[in-house]
């Protein structure tokens, strides 16, 4: 065993016992068991509601331990192949080949684990609902807008997250006016929570015949989905239902009933609408998921106004604002203002390659 072996694999069994420490593995591994004897008691699902958030517990619980485990198991393994390499020569080489993938595989699942173990807050390992409005910028605005969808979409696809949208509405000619969606994962909300805010566009106008520069701008807000334990102060006769047929882009049809739902919250003057479910209830339902967060989000302002917990500091959606750049003109950059990492590869940021961003902006936040 060389002198690198033996100093990658103490320094990564060094990480295991400090993973072990940051994400709590016994405290989670005594949840846990009281959790399955919870799901295992007579009479469990009578209540579906708290059935479900204990089972969701549960899993998440699972997930967790799950992979600390099989960093613990990786190690072990890496290690046996490194003790064979040494007491049998003539499977030294293949021995240290495996030994190498297996740390290889060790170092990804150790970083994994230290960002999960950043998601401490009450809602961070749940759900979130995130929101998308143009800014200044016209027509262009509402482009970036569909850019802007698009983009944090695929990010929630490429985390295995499903994504349930719950209203697009279609520019005047060109983009998206607003748009809307629920992202259920691991984490979905906690990871989310870097791409609320201003982002900044910086091209050449795709619709402007002289070529000029354009600046854009679009508003990311992302609010976590309340479990139902959550109180919130919502009369339903504080809210004012409206209903209407849903349209899709350019204005044609995708219904023949009324099924688009309008609320509108009369005390505060917040408005929530929803569309694209099947039926009408569901989009009432999804409207309402959206209108508690948000009342939740109103008042945690209010009891901690210089720290908002949810959503962070909310500027204009203007110039001076923004929390990242995209520049596409006259070169290309995009760049995030509060945690300073940049890539040159604009396309892979706009198809939804945001890790970097992401784990960036908590790097920061954790160190702050």
């Amino acid at each position: 065993m060389s002198e690198t072996d033996l100093k990658s694999i103490d320094e990564l069994a060094g990480r295991v016992s400090d993973a072990h420490a940051f994400l709590h593995i016994d405290e989670k591994t005594i949840r846990l068991a009281d959790l399955d004897r919870a799901c295992a008691a007579p009479g469990f699902w009578d209540d579906a509601s708290h059935a479900s958030a204990v089972s969701k517990e549960a899993s998440s619980l699972r997930d967790v331990i799950a992979e600390y485990d099989r960093a613990v198991a990786l190690l072990e393994d890496a290690r046996t192949a490194l003790d064979l390499a040494q007491e049998d020569p003539d499977f030294a080489q293949e021995a240290q080949e495996e030994a190498a993938e297996l740390l290889g595989q060790l170092g990804p699942l150790l970083d994994e684990l230290e960002v999960t173990s950043w998601f401490t807050g009450q809602f961070d390992d749940g759900d979130a609902i995130v929101s998308i409005n143009p800014g200044q910028g016209g027509l262009e605005a509402q482009d970036w807008t569909e850019m802007l969808f698009k983009m944090l979409t695929r990010y929630c696809d490429s985390k295995g997250w499903k994504v349930r949208v719950l209203d697009t509405v279609a520019g005047e000619g060109i983009g998206l006016d607003r748009a809307s969606f629920q992202v259920e994962g691991r984490n979905a909300y906690g990871m989310l929570r870097s791409e609320n805010g201003v982002h900044r566009l910086v091209r050449i106008s795709p619709t402007d015949l002289k070529g000029r520069r354009q600046t854009t701008f679009g508003a990311v807000e992302v609010l976590p989905v309340l479990p139902d334990s959550i109180e919130v102060d919502l009369d339903p006769n504080d809210v004012r239902v409206d209903v209407y047929r849903s349209s899709g882009p350019g204005g044609q049809c995708v219904n023949t009933t009324d099924s688009a739902v309008r609320l509108t919250h009369l005390p505060t003057g917040i408005v929530v609408t929803c569309q694209n479910q099947k039926s009408q209830l569901q989009n009432k339902e999804a409207a309402f998921r959206v209108l508690r967060s948000r009342l939740y989000e109103l008042e945690e302002k209010k009891r901690a106004a210089q720290v908002d917990e949810l959503r962070g500091d909310q500027m204009a959606n203007s110039f001076g604002s923004q929390i990242r750049n995209y520049v596409l003109y006259p070169y290309q950059m995009v760049k995030d203002v509060r945690s300073g990492v940049e890539t040159s590869n604009v396309d892979a940021v706009l198809n939804g390659d945001l890790e970097q961003f992401v784990i960036g902006y908590h790097k920061w936040r954790v160190s702050q």
